[in-house]
């Protein structure tokens, strides 16, 4: 009988484990109960039978996050485990860790940066309100679009400013103009260049990275004409506040970026909390270059994208 229920345990145990059968399935082929197929597949367990590991990639995010923070020396990175490889999932998982971040930090008198973009607004849904003092919310570039795509800028400021009681200062303008002359007679408003003071004094800064794709946000908005989208395409890899770098993090048009509406990349180097929120296959490229700009001294995202930064 021994040897029956081994012979038993062990045919269940491959049947289950080795080709994915339920358990009905292996009852009807080995001509038993359900139950019976239960209590085999237990015995195979207790009696060596069947080994199980489990491998959980989180325990090594600690270790992964020092190694980022060595590698481009940053102040802190915070890894988050997304269970898919896939675009949609990661930005799930990375923006409510940088929600739980960012209201970790937070604290009186703060001047919080934001700039607009799915993944911010990701990121600001999922804020839990904190009772702090004097806190502002301020947006880091303009955020009126030429187009019906939503950049949710107003929807993201104001809900940071609800997060931590206070009042959203926007920038009611496009990020980018025409021509240089024209933004320039722009930000001589004294009420416009109040604004762009505020972003420039925020302590912390949260933002994205995009990608030079011609299906990235910034280019479906429609603030460049073909010429300039195929310089762009063609020398760039990423952007911060819609000003275009390339793989080594320095601007590629000068002319372009002088006509952009917002904190320039340099002031980003100068936050007490500089926060880079991206992740996915397909910003690898734009995140690492970002830091070689050393745009961010905060770096979150999963453990896919970590991995791949790191090597």
């Amino acid at each position: 009988m021994d040897k029956e229920k081994q012979s038993l345990s062990i045919e269940a145990a491959k049947l289950y484990y080795q080709f994915d059968y339920s358990q009905q399935e292996i009852a009807t082929q080995l001509g038993v109960s359900r139950p019976t197929v239960s209590r085999l597949l237990q015995h195979a367990k207790e009696q060596g039978y069947v080994r199980i590991d489990i491998i959980d990639p989180r325990e090594d995010l600690h270790m992964i996050a020092k190694a980022l923070e060595n590698k481009y020396r940053l102040d802190t990175v915070r890894i988050c485990y997304s269970p898919l490889n896939e675009y949609e999932e990661i930005k799930k998982s990375i923006s409510k860790k940088a929600s739980a971040f960012i209201h970790e930090i937070v604290k009186d008198g703060d001047i919080i940066g934001v700039t607009w973009g799915t993944t911010m607004y990701e990121v600001a849904l999922q804020l839990e309100p904190k009772p702090v003092r004097g806190v502002e919310v301020v947006q880091l570039k303009g955020g009126v679009s030429h187009s019906q795509v939503n950049t949710y800028a107003v929807e993201i400021v104001n809900l940071f400013a609800e997060a931590f009681q206070t009042v959203a200062r926007y920038l009611p303008l496009p990020v980018i103009f025409d021509h240089m002359t024209v933004k320039k007679m722009v930000e001589e408003d004294r009420h416009i260049r109040r604004i762009i003071e505020l972003g420039k004094q925020a302590n912390i800064a949260v933002f994205t990275v995009g990608n030079v794709r011609e299906d990235s946000l910034l280019f479906r908005l429609g603030y460049f004409n073909q010429e300039e989208q195929e310089l762009l395409q063609r020398t760039g890899i990423g952007d911060i506040c819609s000003r275009i770098f390339d793989a080594e993090g320095k601007i590629c048009s000068e002319d372009i970026n002088n006509r952009i509406v917002g904190i320039d990349l340099s002031d980003l180097r100068q936050k007490e909390k500089s926060i880079l929120v991206a992740g996915g296959q397909s910003k690898i490229e734009a995140i690492q270059a970002a830091l070689a700009g050393r745009y961010a001294n905060v770096l979150i995202t999963d453990q896919f994208t970590a991995q791949a930064l790191i090597r």
